[in-house]
């Protein structure tokens, strides 16, 4: 008979039933012991291109997928699934022998990891990854605020979660969400859609989110690029990903935009504002991480 392990390499996504997916989880959380925490996280920013570095990275082959195959690029533990427990992460991740079999077969450290934007924004989820993995490296991708914004709302605007126009949803955000921020503080088990899906102008806001982190980890551990430089230099990015992740050279076989929203240029007066407010804290931004932004309306 088949070992559980020989059939999920035998399983493509189109035939996962509901049933084999809770087998596979429950194969996952009952060999967790065997399945080393992950050395990396792409901890932001939503829009920023964290799905296209992590698809860039999992064709490496020292870089293997989460488990089972059929995830996408995240487990969302540390602002989704929190209560889930840490035996639930570990699932998703591969066993030790798995690791040592590809560091066998390619000569090299394996890095696994995840990718989960909302990481960088949640309120608590600096403090949950700095007590279970205090060694972990950080890589946050940071994009112009004004655009990241417009982006996002296209991308909820697609999905069918956001009903109102651009400059309607920003004038909506403060009321939308209101108090959930504390919710989250307040209640561990509690994960916030509106918080998640319409905070276009509050994420934007960089280092207000990354102060939690930089006040937990060392500096060392973060690698900060701009999604403008990422996408400007994709192949000179993710050879700097590759050494700040110790990984040796590698070239994917392209390097294609994922999740690119294409669309009507942004009112220009919408524009003009979004940029006056975003400049402070751009600044801010740039002087505390000593980055050069060249993004509109930022003096570095």
């Amino acid at each position: 008979m088949a070992s559980m392990r020989d059939r999920i390499k035998q399983l493509v996504p189109g035939q996962v039933t509901d049933r084999v997916r809770e087998s596979m989880v429950h194969y996952g959380v009952r060999t967790s012991d065997r399945r080393p925490l992950p050395d990396f996280l792409i901890i932001g920013t939503k829009r920023g291109g964290t799905t296209s570095l992590w698809n860039y990275l999992i064709q490496h082959p020292l870089v293997p997928r989460l488990f089972p195959a059929w995830n996408t690029k995240a487990s969302h533990y540390f602002e989704e699934h929190w209560s889930r427990g840490e035996a639930w992460y570990r699932s998703h991740f591969p066993t030790q022998r798995q690791r040592d079999a590809l560091s066998a077969r390619h000569g090299g450290l394996v890095r696994v990891g995840e990718a989960a934007p909302l990481y960088m924004f949640h309120p608590t989820a600096a403090e949950r990854v700095q007590a279970l993995m205090p060694q972990v490296r950080l890589i946050a991708l940071l994009r112009d605020p004004v655009e990241r914004a417009y982006s996002h709302w296209k991308e909820r605007r697609t999905e069918g979660k956001e009903p109102l126009d651009f400059a309607q949803a920003l004038a909506a955000e403060p009321e939308r969400s209101a108090g959930e921020r504390e919710r989250l503080i307040a209640d561990p088990g509690y994960f916030s859609e509106p918080y998640d899906w319409y905070t276009y102008r509050a994420r934007g806001r960089y280092l207000e989110h990354l102060e939690p982190w930089l006040a937990r980890f060392d500096r060392s551990q973060f690698l900060f690029l701009t999604s403008e430089e990422f996408y400007g230099d994709t192949r000179d990015a993710y050879r700097r990903t590759l050494e700040f992740l110790e990984l040796p050279g590698h070239e994917p076989a392209a390097f294609k935009v994922y999740n690119d929203r294409r669309s009507a240029p942004m009112d220009e007066q919408l524009r003009a504002e979004l940029t006056d407010y975003f400049q402070p804290y751009n600044d801010a931004l740039a002087r505390r991480l000593d980055l050069r932004l060249d993004w509109a309306g930022s003096s570095r």
